[in-house]
């Protein structure tokens, strides 16, 4: 199964994207977008970035669990992943996220009530 772009709209009425592995996980999430012509460029982003690995950087939270950010050319953070309980987790994570996002399908899932 192919990875997808989800791209919903948060509460906040700003526009959100996820990018979900072909099993459904979760795999990086975005910042919030003002308007879906954003959401859609930072889709574009990560498909343009996740290919290059300096293009991330591995975390460690305060509690000990890892996750990674994915970082445009201009050092702007494109989305940052779920959490990981080790390290090989996190470094998986990112290489789902070079497999997954350049050939991913763009889906929207916004709620129109």
């Amino acid at each position: 199964m192919a990875g997808k772009f989800v791209i919903t709209r948060g509460k906040d009425s700003k526009f959100y994207f996820a990018l979900k592995a072909g099993n459904g996980e979760k795999i990086l999430q975005s910042q919030g977008y003002a308007d879906k012509r954003g959401c859609l460029n930072g889709v574009e982003s990560v498909r343009k970035n996740a290919a290059e690995e300096k293009r991330f950087t591995k975390e460690v939270a305060k509690d000990g669990r890892f996750y990674f950010t994915l970082l445009a050319a201009n050092s702007q953070q494109i989305g940052r992943s779920q959490m990981y309980k080790s390290e090989s987790g996190r470094d998986n994570g990112i290489a789902s996220v070079g497999r997954n996002a350049p050939e991913a399908a763009v889906l929207e899932q916004l709620d129109t009530a």
